[in-house]
């Protein structure tokens, strides 16, 4: 599968749990960061988007652990981009160890923006263009 943006990390020891493997919690740090960052990376600012009205907010979580991260272990956290309906703005993210490109974790993360001032939901012109750019990349 072919990914809009990767963003590459390092497992660092205490983000591992007692067993010597990253605490699960510790993966949807992971996801919203790269988040951010491919948001950075076209453009979009969360900071901006609220202060210019907008508030994205993660309404779903859907996370398959297929193996687990150790300490050192470096990994990459890819993204694809979904529309449901006019309103719901997806990210699939896949996480993958490099040294074996095995894939760790499977992700699926839907938000919907609000107008900060009143709370309805809102489909901001500028986040729809950036999702459609990509949809149509896959």
């Amino acid at each position: 599968m072919d990914y809009v943006f990767e963003l590459a990390f390092k497992v660092r020891d205490y983000e591992c749990d007692i067993q010597g493997i990253v605490n699960n919690a510790v993966y949807q740090n992971y996801l919203e960061h790269t988040r951010h960052e491919f948001l950075e990376f076209v453009g979009l600012n969360f900071a901006r988007m609220h202060d210019d009205g907008i508030d994205a907010v993660v309404i779903r979580v859907e996370i398959d652990y297929k193996a687990p991260l150790k300490s050192g272990d470096q990994f990459v956290c890819k993204v694809n981009v979904a529309r449901e309906g006019n309103l719901k703005f997806v990210f699939l993210q896949d996480i993958y160890r490099l040294s074996d490109q095995k894939l760790m974790v499977k992700g699926k993360v839907t938000a919907v923006c609000v107008n900060n001032q009143t709370g309805r939901p809102v489909a901001p012109k500028e986040l729809v263009e950036v999702f459609d750019r990509y949809i149509d990349k896959f």
